[in-house]
């Protein structure tokens, strides 16, 4: 056995890596299918006949073996030819290749975020989304509706489609997951917001008492505005994008200590500081 792995040269190892990583991808792209379990059991099933008939010599079972894979792998594109025929369509797409919107525990990435905002902002359906810093949000959810759901595109545009009965309000989120809907934020009386809506005054007001980043879809101009530390700052569709994901992105990081949020907070509070509105 050490002869052979002792025989094997460079271009040898390249090859059964590029063979290793073309199993790999295929396996991982057909998971939770009928197609992927049959190629599992397949694959499984051969790995042990192509290996005992390698190890004891067995040559006639070795020509037995090949037989039975040539025909099983015919079987197999006839019988699961729907399902290969999806895989198929999905690579061709670069889907497979697509960053994930979700992590491994649900929550949801900057970027889906960022383009449910979008989605929003082109059907000009408002929208008032608040992210837990270092400060609890959870007297602001009590006023609400807990759902503690996995972000999704449609089920935030369900939320704030009038007139179904979670539309008014804001949506907490709290790592990556939609917490709560329908919440009721404090108002702020800032006398330069005063010709800005409701949501607008409401973020602001919710960033005053917090240190939330709250994200506001106007409803009649489809701009997105971010609230943070008792401002309110509108950005043009031209720089939306860039400057929302970042505060998407900010908010979302795990590594932030809640004690110095906090401690931030409160030296926001007792520091003088100017409002404006964008």
């Amino acid at each position: 056995m050490l002869d052979i792995f002792r025989s094997l040269h460079a271009s040898d190892w390249v090859q059964i890596f590029v063979l290793y990583l073309a199993i790999y991808s295929l396996l991982k792209g057909a998971k939770g299918s009928r197609f992927g379990q049959a190629l599992t059991g397949i694959g499984l099933l051969a790995s042990v006949l192509v290996g005992f008939s390698f190890l004891f010599h067995f040559d006639v079972l070795t020509r037995i073996v090949q037989f039975i894979l040539v025909y099983m792998a015919i079987s197999t594109v006839v019988i699961f030819q729907p399902e290969i025929r999806r895989f198929l369509q999905t690579i061709g797409a670069f889907g497979y290749f697509e960053k994930p919107k979700h992590t491994s525990d649900g929550s949801a990435t900057p970027e889906l975020i960022l383009q449910t905002l979008l989605e929003l902002s082109n059907d000009r359906m408002g929208a008032l989304i608040a992210f837990e810093m270092g400060i609890s949000l959870r007297p602001y959810e009590s006023t609400g509706v807990k759902t503690d759901a996995i972000f999704t595109p449609e089920l935030v545009k369900s939320i704030f489609t009038p007139p179904l009965p979670l539309h008014d309000g804001g949506v907490v989120m709290r790592g990556g997951r939609l917490s709560s809907a329908h919440c009721i934020f404090p108002v702020s009386n800032n006398p330069e917001l005063i010709s800005s809506g409701m949501r607008h005054r409401a973020a602001v007001g919710l960033s005053e008492e917090t240190d939330a980043i709250v994200i506001v879809v106007s409803e009649e101009t489809g701009l997105i505005s971010v609230a943070r530390n008792g401002k309110l700052l509108k950005y043009p569709p031209i720089q939306a994008k860039t400057a929302v994901l970042r505060w998407i992105s900010r908010a979302m990081m795990e590594d932030e200590p809640e004690k110095n949020a906090i401690l931030d907070h409160f030296k926001r509070l007792f520091s003088p500081r100017s409002t404006t509105a964008g």
